[in-house]
């Protein structure tokens, strides 16, 4: 099937921007038209790197043009919400590095935008166009791991402090992102607590867990921390069938699905021995479902097109970084509250004609 050639440009030439730029130039769906940064030779750099494509130095310049269907934002979060608007507002496509903005209700200004003018918003989850985390999604689409029970993920390093955010902020986000993809109908909790430890004395919570109960009776726990001498990242999905560890570290084996697991039969005679003999275990075979080797960002960018061409909302659409967003704006209160259970903020999922 024959695709048209769309053009991108990529707004923020510094840490993400030159791998937006990299993926977009190689891409066949798509052209890299442009790189915009408020430093010239910055721009010029990345724009090199990847045929020679326009520098620009001013966003209005880059928004009046006409032969841009796509805009990526690889800037701070304070500026997401300011740029995505403006971008709207010229007729663009829109796909923005995470967090999608720096408060909720900059968020919904921005997925109230594009609904009303059919573009496409689209979060830049990257996580989620892994090849482990979209097997993930079709094993728990396919329900071969039954009803979910449990999430338990874990996110820890000897990482840096960072100046302006906490961990949560910093390295929730990557697991938050992925629980929503994989869940049918994307992360919605009935409630957030959050407790976080600042050992270090740095004025922000250097080691942290959330407590995420779902409507369906599942609980979703989140670990993060800066200060492990060891990494991991795992995440760990319960279900009444089967269970599924993901190990990101281990590129033999990402993926273990596991037939192994509880059974609990629910009598009605009284006593404890009674109840604790209708307690089973079982435990069978272990397997790992074979992976394509794909970068993650490829895949992202033949979304986006995709999304455009089709007139439909990307996987990780607005909705999906609002979500996220939520979760991390409650989990802030509920720090400040001394880890009380906070309600996230009700939003509005549209369903968005693009």
């Amino acid at each position: 099937m024959d695709h048209k050639t769309l053009r991108a440009a990529v707004v923020g030439a510094g840490y993400w921007g030159p791998n937006l730029a990299r993926n977009f130039a190689a891409s066949d769906r798509w052209e890299l038209a442009a790189v915009c940064d408020l430093d010239a030779d910055r721009a010029a750099r990345v724009a090199g790197a990847h045929g020679g494509a326009d520098v620009e130095t001013s966003l209005a310049a880059l928004l009046d043009r006409d032969d841009i269907d796509a805009v990526a934002i690889a800037t701070p979060a304070g500026t997401h919400h300011a740029i995505a608007m403006a971008a709207l507002r010229a007729g663009k496509h829109v796909v923005v590095e995470k967090p999608i903005a720096d408060s909720a209700s900059a968020a919904d200004e921005m997925v109230d935008e594009a609904h009303a003018r059919g573009l496409v918003l689209m979060t830049d989850h990257t996580f989620c166009y892994t090849p482990a985390v979209r097997k993930i999604r079709d094993l728990i689409a396919d329900g071969e791991l039954g009803d979910i029970l449990y999430i338990d993920s874990v996110r820890i390093n000897l990482g840096l402090v960072q100046p302006d955010v906490d961990v949560f902020w910093d390295l929730a986000p990557h697991d938050l992102s992925i629980v929503d993809f994989v869940l049918p109908g994307g992360l919605r909790p009935v409630s957030v607590a959050a407790h976080g430890g600042d050992p270090l004395g740095t004025g922000k919570a250097c080691v942290g867990y959330l407590f995420l109960p779902l409507g369906s009776g599942a609980v979703v726990n989140v670990h993060v921390n800066w200060l492990s001498p060891t990494k991991i990242r795992r995440i760990t999905i319960g279900g009444s069938r089967r269970t599924l560890v993901w190990d990101d570290l281990n590129p033999q084996q990402r993926l273990s699905v596991y037939d192994r697991g509880v059974n609990y039969e629910q009598i009605a005679a009284d006593g404890e021995e009674r109840r604790a003999a209708t307690v089973s275990y079982r435990l069978g075979d272990t397997w790992s479902p074979a992976l394509p080797e794909q970068e993650a960002l490829g895949l992202m960018v033949a979304e986006l097109a995709d999304a455009i061409t089709q007139a439909r909302a990307p996987l990780t659409d607005g909705r999906a970084g609002r979500r996220v967003l939520g979760v991390l704006e409650a989990a802030s209160a509920s720090l400040a509250s001394g880890g009380a259970a906070v309600i996230p903020d009700p939003h509005r999922d549209l369903e968005l004609s693009a």
